[in-house]
């Protein structure tokens, strides 16, 4: 339970935040995050592109927060945390949504190559102008 007074300041300071589009642990998203580059009065900001598995999402308020994992170079695995609530998440775009049975995904980690695959399934595209697709069941 929370003291009124510091959910009445996380409501205020964090209201400007982009809402994130609905995904779960399993789906494969793609956050735009800025990075601030330069020191002093040259900073400048850049966006990044971080494409990977989800493996977990705690929700919450202001402390909500998504670990996502990617395989880099040499299939060496890389995790960053992600706040929901953070400034410099541009976008989220959901690539392919997962089948998974589990909330945490963190068996992912001792796995490597095919068998650390993740069952996808299709979602189409709607087109400007078509019909609403069909709910996948």
């Amino acid at each position: 339970m929370k003291i009124p007074e510091i959910a009445a300041f996380e409501k205020r300071v964090f209201k400007n935040t982009n809402p994130l589009p609905d995904f779960k642990a399993g789906d494969t998203v793609r956050v735009h995050y800025k990075i601030e580059e330069g020191q002093g009065d040259k900073k400048t900001f850049r966006i990044q592109e971080y494409e990977g598995v989800v493996l977990r999402r705690k929700k919450g308020t202001v402390d909500a927060t998504f670990t996502v994992r990617k395989i880099s170079a040499n299939s060496v695995g890389v995790e960053r945390v992600f706040p929901d609530c953070s400034h410099f998440i541009e976008k989220v775009d959901v690539v392919a949504h997962g089948i998974v049975r589990r909330s945490r995904l963190y068996y992912l980690r001792d796995l490597s190559g095919k068998a650390a695959r993740i069952r996808t399934k299709y979602i189409p595209k709607l087109k400007a102008g078509k019909a609403k697709a069909p709910k996948a069941k």
